[in-house]
């Protein structure tokens, strides 16, 4: 069971693009470096540069990975695709003790 949720959003940039891309987690502050965490994509979740139909792709274009946590602070997820990526992307996660 997660203690933890929450969004962010992972940005590529403008065109033409790149092929990795993170972004920086904070905020949670009962996160222990021995939690772990988890980042997907929903596939109904809009962004501003994409739409839910985009999102439902997502995981077909890329991968997402979470770093190690820090104690009372946060993780990074990173996400990399063999193919450039533009924009902003939603992407959801959980993490648990």
């Amino acid at each position: 069971m997660s203690t933890g949720q929450g969004t962010a959003t992972i940005d590529f940039g403008a065109a033409p693009g790149s092929n990795e891309a993170s972004v920086a987690v904070t905020g949670q502050t009962s996160i222990l470096a021995t939690s772990k965490v988890e980042a997907f994509v929903m596939a109904d979740d809009t962004s501003t540069d994409h739409t839910a139909a985009d999102h439902r792709y997502f995981p077909q274009l890329a991968s997402l990975a979470c770093g190690t946590p820090t104690a009372s602070t946060g993780f990074t997820i990173y996400a990399r695709s063999i193919h450039k990526l533009t924009g902003q992307w939603s992407v959801r996660f959980v993490w648990a003790d």
